[in-house]
């Protein structure tokens, strides 16, 4: 295990410490479906950002020391980084305003570690599965970590807001999939709004104004709606 994050990046006050999970190398004990923000290094020599979700092998009924899993949606950045460079580092973020970035824009980094990360894993991918659902092409792959730290450990707390805006980066990526009905999605996301509203601080408020600046969600009419 390193002493820092790969490419040199420099968070600060990180900590610095190898992470040191039972559950094939990760830094954090993972459970579910974790969100996550991954870097991949694109053919442009920078490092794209993207929202991904950490299957646990309990959730999938495989044994407890299988690795993790992952699914790419659609041919994007990270499906191609992921073929061409075989990794990625993984990273787990508490910021809402840089898992919008990752979920919802196009935002490349010279170094693979954000400031907001409190913990990171390098990981080599594996292609294990492949399909197609609503249109859309999928591929699973099992994350491998060749490398992680834990930057921070200090007790970082979560509100409502939060949960609102990362499911509400999901309904903005179903708005244009055939299978999803839009005007259920857009009826979530006038529920969510008023969550971050309601139960938000500043971070959030500000993610959710961004999703909504650069998705246009909130511009889509019932009659809109009606005629996709």
């Amino acid at each position: 295990m390193s002493d820092g994050p790969p490419g040199g990046a420099d968070n600060g006050d990180a900590d610095g410490e190898a992470g040191g999970d039972e559950m094939g190398g990760w830094p954090v004990t993972l459970a579910g479906v974790t969100e996550s923000v991954v870097a991949t290094l694109g053919p442009n020599g920078l490092w794209n950002l993207a929202a991904l979700g950490l299957h646990a092998p309990e959730r999938d009924g495989r044994p407890a020391d299988a690795p993790v899993r992952a699914r790419t949606w659609g041919r994007t950045r990270t499906w191609r980084n992921f073929s061409e460079r075989g990794g990625g580092v993984v990273q787990f973020v508490t910021d809402p305003r840089d898992f919008v970035d990752a979920a919802a824009t196009v935002r490349e980094e010279e170094t693979p570690v954000i400031d907001s990360a409190d913990a990171w894993a390098e990981v080599e991918v594996e292609e294990v599965d492949s399909g197609e659902r609503g249109g859309t092409e999928w591929v699973d792959w099992h994350l491998h970590v060749t490398d992680a730290a834990v930057e921070r450990t200090g007790v970082r707390t979560i509100d409502r807001g939060f949960g609102a805006v990362v499911d509400a980066t999901v309904a903005v990526s179903r708005l244009d999939v055939p299978s999803y009905d839009t005007e259920e999605l857009l009826a979530r996301l006038r529920y969510f709004g008023d969550v971050v509203d309601r139960c938000g601080g500043p971070a959030e408020h500000e993610a959710f104004e961004r999703l909504r600046e650069v998705s246009g969600w909130d511009g889509r009419s019932h009659g809109d709606a009606d005629r996709e």
